[in-house]
């Protein structure tokens, strides 16, 4: 039976909610308003709440960098590497899930503890690779680096999902004469669609944020939005307003993938339950 809740219970949960969310997105709204302030105001003690808004900074930092390169490099990295893990992970967590072995448990602890090597620990050999093969400032170099940083995660993620799907199906489709093949990609993908979105979706987020790699791998042709970022940290000092809005234009695309995905999912659930 349904526990009553009272209207003064429910004001102080959204309250409460509203004050986490805020406080949580402070940082990103404190990064944008000092976009819109000039380098003065953006260094001001104490800080400015109200101030004259400007688009300076925006129009510096597209006339001395190409923010559309860096983007699609970003793009392209970022997506490249999510949809190659994904094409990985999922035949590797259907056996995990579906076809265990006595080494299951131990295979993905060990690929989960692989997460836990400080990235600084195998630069040097990856660096040495990487010109040995002529991948250094590549795309494609990065795509690779950052599709094994986060394939264990896009395994455990998806393992996690697929646990959750009834063996008895997959039994059924093996015995209406699916192969393998079949299987994977008619039967089990689409009942497995939310696992893969929300992997999809936090893979991409950590592959547009990565800055290690991108940043050693990296040098100009090849540079994401991370390496425009730091361009504007400079031994001269930090230009806080146009690093602000370098930062909002980097993080703005994920911004609209995320409001996006939310209104998305809002509207499958409630589908859902009308239908």
């Amino acid at each position: 039976m349904a526990r009553s809740v009272t209207q003064q219970r429910k004001a102080i949960n959204t309250v409460a909610a509203w004050a986490v969310g805020l406080l949580i997105f402070f940082p990103i709204l404190w990064t944008i308003l000092t976009s819109f302030k000039t380098e003065a105001q953006a260094i001001n003690d104490p800080p400015l709440f109200f101030f004259d808004w400007t688009l300076e900074n925006y129009a510096v930092v597209q006339e001395r960098s190409d923010y559309m390169r860096f983007l699609w490099n970003s793009i392209a990295i970022a997506g490249g590497s999510t949809v190659l893990g994904i094409i990985i992970a999922i035949p590797a967590a259907w056996s995990m899930a579906f076809v265990p072995s006595k080494r299951t448990k131990d295979i993905l602890l060990w690929m989960l503890s692989t997460k836990m090597l400080p990235a600084v620990g195998v630069l040097y050999p990856i660096y040495l690779i990487f010109i040995r093969l002529g991948m250094l400032d590549s795309r494609t170099g990065l795509i690779i680096v950052l599709m094994l940083c986060n394939l264990p995660i896009i395994v455990w993620m998806l393992y996690t999902y697929f646990k959750e799907i009834p063996g008895e199906i997959l039994e059924a489709a093996r015995m209406d004469g699916a192969g393998l093949k079949e299987e994977i990609l008619y039967v089990l993908t689409p009942m497995a669609i939310p696992g893969i979105a929300s992997t999809l979706l936090l893979n991409i987020i950590l592959a547009w944020n990565e800055a290690f790699w991108t940043l050693n791998l990296t040098a100009a042709k090849a540079a994401p939005l991370t390496a425009f970022i730091a361009s504007y940290s400079s031994p001269e000092g930090l230009f806080y307003a146009k690093l602000s809005a370098a930062s909002t234009m980097a993080i703005a695309p994920i911004l609209i993938l995320g409001w996006f995905s939310q209104k998305q999912l809002v509207r499958g659930l409630t589908f859902g339950a009308v239908k």
